[in-house]
Order: structure tokens, then sequence, then C-alpha cells
């Protein structure tokens, strides 16, 4: 099978002036432009509306893959069930009945976009690290991968260019191949305007998708922003490692705290950010940014880490030791056994007579317990309970 992304864009409107309406329409445009395949919606019972061709002769314009369909046709076998309505005329090809109400012919619909979609490749070597560098819109994304790449790969402040492929750019690091995803993105968010913020929401989705570790680079002459914690949280929930740049470090006055005031500061804002490490760099003048390099080495192995079998066991013993569950109803919650189940992130499942009464903060305390065992630094941790008989 295939995954893939469904963004929905609002409907656009024609001739509006409503400034909703006109950012939809941006909106659009960034869609189309970012998408591999675009699915243009029509009415069945209506029929074609000039808007219809206006938007079909724009994506005819693009090349887009376009998968035409028609909707609320409710009797899909039906004679004619198209009725008298050439949406042939459209020039996109075959249009697709559904009945959206019923569900009725969206199978074909997504064989069709499947039929579309580019060839999903292994271009990416298996052992190379896959790195993201996501962050807020004009915060030096750019300028730090071409610091890490040691060329400039990345024209920073190109505006003109049609490309719509992610370009991903390999280098080796101590002896470690690297690979910085969809670098395509990053120089061309310069060339978005309104739509800067939509465009590259989808981008940094797509790259957290594809990456093992993600950079995210925020601006440490700044406080860090909400934008900043939503884009690490969708990170750290999607698995990846995670290491925050604190870029532009040689424009903040230095004391003698500063570094660990900043550290303290950023922490505070997220509970997750206390196992994330920092990095103080400046992307201008090349400052520590190879310490960049060998943090992105240092989170992808503890990513890869597995703890053996007993040592979860003699953990979980202790920890369930110094301060046991509470009862329910008289009844004890018992601990039984607990095992390392995945990596890259990691996963422990512990078996516990009644892992429904577990209590949160009871979770919290084995989490955090965990943690101070084996670290994990920049990686998510994920404690699964299952239920098993005391027999």
């Amino acid at each position: 099978g295939r995954q893939f992304y469904i963004v929905d864009t609002g409907g656009m409107v024609e001739g509006s002036d409503e400034e909703m309406d006109r950012l939809i329409r941006k909106q659009v445009v960034a869609a189309i432009e970012e998408a591999d395949v675009v699915v243009q919606m029509v009415d069945g019972k209506a029929g074609p509306h000039p808007l219809d061709y206006q938007i079909a002769d724009h994506l005819r314009r693009t090349e887009r893959p376009t998968v035409l369909v028609v909707n609320k046709i409710d009797n899909l076998g039906a004679p004619n069930a198209l009725g008298h309505h050439d949406f042939w005329d459209l020039g996109l090809g075959e249009p697709r009945p559904v009945g959206s109400l019923n569900g009725k012919g969206s199978g074909d619909v997504l064989d069709a976009i499947v039929e579309q979609l580019p060839e999903s490749g292994d271009e990416e070597e298996a052992a190379a690290i896959r790195v993201a560098v996501i962050g807020k819109p004009n915060v030096g994304k750019s300028s730090l991968v071409n610091r890490l790449l040691g060329e400039d790969r990345l024209v920073v402040s190109e505006v003109a260019g049609t490309t719509r492929d992610s370009i991903d750019s390999p280098m080796q690091f101590h002896g470690r191949s690297l690979v910085f995803v969809d670098t395509a993105g990053l120089r061309r968010q310069a060339r978005v305007d309104e739509n800067v913020e939509f465009y590259s929401t989808l981008r940094t989705e797509r790259a957290i998708e594809r990456a093992d570790v993600c950079l995210l680079l925020i601006d440490a002459t700044e406080d860090i922003a909400v934008q900043d914690l939503r884009i690490a949280q969708k990170a750290w929930d999607a698995g990846c490692g995670l290491v925050l740049v604190a870029n532009k470090w040689d424009l903040v006055p230095k004391e003698t705290m500063t570094a660990p005031r900043y550290e303290k500061a950023l922490r505070d804002r997220a509970t997750f950010l206390q196992w994330v490490p920092i990095v103080f760099t400046s992307s201008l003048t090349g400052q520590r940014v190879h310490n960049t390099l060998a943090m992105i080495l240092e989170v992808e192995e503890q990513r890869q880490r597995r703890i053996p079998t007993h040592e979860v066991n003699e953990v979980m013993g202790a920890l369930t030791s110094r301060a046991r569950p509470p009862a329910v109803q008289g009844r004890p919650i018992k601990f039984l056994y607990a095992t390392q189940v995945a990596v890259a992130p990691p996963m422990f499942v512990l078996f516990v007579n009644m892992p429904d009464a577990v209590p949160e903060s009871y979770r919290r305390y084995l989490h955090n317990g965990f943690r101070q065992a084996w670290s994990f630094m920049g990686v998510p941790l994920r404690i699964n309970l299952r239920h098993r008989g005391e027999d």
C-alpha cells in the first residue's frame, strides 16, 4: 500500500473580495504547488461552473497530475449517471463520479490517485541518518544547512524557481552518512509571500514524516514562540529524535550564566523539553555548528538503543518497590514483567494485573524513573501497560 497526505483546502468563491476568500485562494495556489496529485471536485447536479473551468485551466498550466471527481452522483450504475453535463470539456481526463454521502465511487478515486503518485523509490540509503531542519520561517534554516554541508548549496535569497521536487542533501560526518531531507523546501520559502505559514506547515509535516532526527532552529535573540513549541511537539509525537538549535547566539549579550539561564527558560516551557539537548550556534559565524552534527549522531544512537530485558526488570522492580501503586478496593496493583519491544523510538511494555487502574501520576513516575535510568536524551520514550494475569 501507499501512504500519502490529503490536504483539504477551503472552497473557492468566484470574484469575491472578502479577506477570507482571498486567503483561501492563496492557500489553494500554495497547496497545488506542493501537491504530487491534485483532486478537483465539481458538482454533478449543477454541472460545470465557470469557476470550474478557471481552476481546470490553472491546473493544466501547472501540469500537475489531476483527478477530476464529480460529486453528488447518487446512482453510479444508472445509464448516463453524469447526466447531460459534459465534464470532459474541463480537459482533465476521465470524470470520476462519486456519491460522497454513501461513499460510492471513492475506491475508484483512491485508485486513480495512487496511479498518479510518483514512485516512492529507495534512493536513501538505509544506513543514512535522515535529518530535517525545521522551525519558523525566516529563522535561518537555509544558512544553517549551508554551514553544516560546508558549501553554499542553498541559495538563501532565491526568489525565482519552479521546481517542486524534494531535494535531499547527503554528507559524511565521522564516518556516518547523513541526509538532510527536503532542502528544496528550505530554499523556496522566500518566494511564498503571504502563504508562507500555510506552506511551511505542509513542508514541515512532510519533512518530519521522513526524518530520523529533527533540528528545531530557534532564534536565540527572541523568546521561544508558541509556534516553535507546536513544531517541536509534532516532531516528538512522530517519534523523531529532537535537537534544539539556538541560532544567532553571537548576537546575545553574554554574562556569567547566560547559557544556563536561557536553557532553563526553554525547558520550563514544556515538560518534554527537559529531555531535549540544546546546541548554541551561529550559522553566520559558524560558531559551534559542528557540535550540531555530533549531537545528531548522539541522539540517533539513543534512538536506536536497546536495553537488556533483565536490566529493564531490575529498574521496574526498584521503582515499584520504592513507591508502590495504590491498591484498588483493597486489591494491590502488581507489575509482573517488563521488556523493550521496539527502538526508534524506544518502546517498553510493562505487564500488570490491572493496567487500567494505574493512575496517570504513577505512569509519569515510571516514565521519569526510566528516564533517570537510561536518559534517552533527545528521544521520545514510549511506555505501554498491558494486562497479564498473576498466574
